[in-house]
């Protein structure tokens, strides 16, 4: 078995990889952080809005340009990490990044040189794309090189950059939002090409990930690349042999890897639905809704400084969710975090929808959105957002990950843009102005988690593997004894017969 007792510091290589990596959804953080503030900036008004004397700033902009202007961004994620599998099964995951880096900086050349809202339609879809290639491709690099013990941590990390993006990205806005002309959202669109530079400079330095030169059949450089993130040089022949196991399992007796295979064995499909159900709690819990139209909602709700109110709130989701990286690898992820996070989010939305109903635009209305807007936050940052990606990222089979995570990744992002495409009509003054709709949605999430999603904290994806091949019910995975998995050339009846014995005793013994 790999050395999963390795201290953080010894393994300081592949998890400066990993973090280098996880930078990646910086840049769909300050998305959300800037663009979500654009939209109740002056000067960006001027050039995309229009004059309306009833509003704060002179100026406001139709629910339809509020809609293609977040939302485009999420369609474009949706169609870059619907393909993501095809890519990724050709191309290695620093490639795709490198790839994602380049679309990233394009875009943005288009949205700060255009004038023209059909410019701006563009540039936020081709930044959709690159986002949708970052987040996926970056996660399926952590998932593959981190050690099952720090796997958690790597992904609550990620999360870290996109909370730390979106506070950058309203600071900026906050410092910005009163300088006249276009400098005030230019400069704050500014900041979206320092982590491409950064993130293809520093992909030189690192491997690539060893399970997938594996799966390519390229073991010299998956042994170098396991040698150069591993402390113990002694235990890489041993994880290598299990990597190279588990994928040579599959392949005897499923060959072929493409998308129709995701849906086509029972095992395999119930491994897609539950990755992709798991990675869209994210957007079942109302995330985009208090994320991609915070600014304006407290504009609207006429509560103090609408950019000093998104500071305050996205720094209380960087401090939550780095109090939940301090406890991932420790705490099961099933019922303690996604189900009383999802709770948290349902009955503070619900209550923020009752409140602004009955009395909308009052100053304790405002005090009262403010403060159940910070708990929100620390509910979704410190209980969802981590435990969605990450159980959604471990549950996909060794063979067809690229394309499974690809799928659910994909469906997240629809579940987001139908969010921010509808939300203008829940909060724009001139739309329907409530937003019940995510209570319900979340407290429906509570039940699906607590029925189906399987708790598989620190397990290698190699347990997971034997885990799913042995079709326990969800509420079996966490105690369940693994045993090691049937060997390809193991064919003949008392060697299969044996294995099935002992994961049977396994499942007796874990009840």
């Amino acid at each position: 078995m790999p050395d999963l007792t390795s201290s953080l510091l010894s393994n300081w290589k592949c998890l400066m990889a990993c973090t280098l990596v996880s930078m990646s959804p910086f840049q769909y953080g300050i998305d959300f952080g800037a663009i979500g503030g654009l939209q109740a900036m002056r000067g960006f008004l001027e050039v995309f809005g229009h004059p309306d004397p009833a509003s704060p700033t002179g100026y406001n902009i139709s629910p339809d340009r509020q809609q293609l202007i977040s939302s485009l961004m999420t369609l474009g994620a949706f169609l870059s990490s619907s393909t993501a599998g095809i890519f990724a099964t050709k191309m290695g995951r620093r490639q795709c990044l490198w790839m994602a880096s380049v679309l990233c900086c394009v875009s943005n050349v288009v949205m700060m040189a255009t004038t023209n809202i059909a410019g701006l339609y563009m540039g936020r879809l081709l930044i959709g794309v690159a986002n949708g290639w970052y987040m996926t491709f970056s996660q399926l690099y952590i998932q593959e090189s981190a050690p099952a013990r720090y796997r958690g941590l790597m992904i609550s990390v990620f999360q870290i950059w996109t909370s730390i993006g979106s506070l950058i990205g309203t600071v900026i806005d906050n410092a910005t939002h009163d300088m006249d002309g276009r400098n005030s959202y230019l400069i704050p669109l500014a900041t979206i090409y320092i982590v491409p530079v950064f993130l293809s400079i520093g992909l030189f330095f690192i491997p690539e990930s060893p399970r997938w030169l594996c799966l390519v059949e390229k073991h010299a450089l998956a042994e170098k690349s396991l040698m150069w993130m591993r402390p113990h040089p002694e235990s890489v022949p041993t994880e290598l042999a299990e990597i190279q196991g588990a994928i040579d399992a599959e392949k005897a007796v499923k060959a072929s890897a493409n998308f129709m295979d995701i849906w086509r064995d029972p095992v395999d499909r119930r491994r897609t639905l539950l990755s992709i159900a798991a990675i869209s709690t994210q957007a079942a819990s109302g995330a985009m809704f208090m994320i991609a139209y915070g600014t304006y909602f407290f504009q609207m709700a006429n509560v103090g400084s609408p950019f000093m109110n998104s500071c305050i709130l996205t720094a209380v989701g960087v401090v939550a969710i780095m109090v939940n990286s301090s406890v991932i690898s420790k705490i099961g992820r099933r019922r303690v975090f996604l189900m009383t996070g999802l709770s948290i989010c349902g009955l503070t939305q619900i209550a923020v929808a009752a409140v602004y109903h009955v009395n909308p635009g009052t100053i304790g209305t405002g005090k009262t959105i403010v403060g159940l807007s910070v708990i929100y936050i620390c509910g979704y940052n410190g209980m969802i957002a981590a435990y969605a990606w990450l159980s959604g990222g471990e549950i996909p089979s060794q063979r067809l990950r690229s394309y499974t995570f690809g799928v659910a990744t994909s469906v997240a992002f629809l579940g987001a843009w139908l969010a921010t495409f509808t939300a203008p009509y829940f909060i724009n003054p001139d739309a329907l102005n409530w937003g019940w709709i995510w209570g319900p949605s979340c407290f429906i999430t509570v039940v699906w988690v607590y029925f189906f999603l399987p708790e598989i904290k620190n397990r290698t994806l190699e347990e997971i593997d034997e885990m799913f091949e042995a079709r326990l019910p969800a509420r079996q995975f966490r105690k369940y004894v693994c045993v090691g998995r049937i060997a390809p050339h193991a064919d003949s009846k008392s060697e299969k017969d044996e294995v099935v014995h002992q994961e049977v005793s396994g499942v007796e013994k874990s009840g």
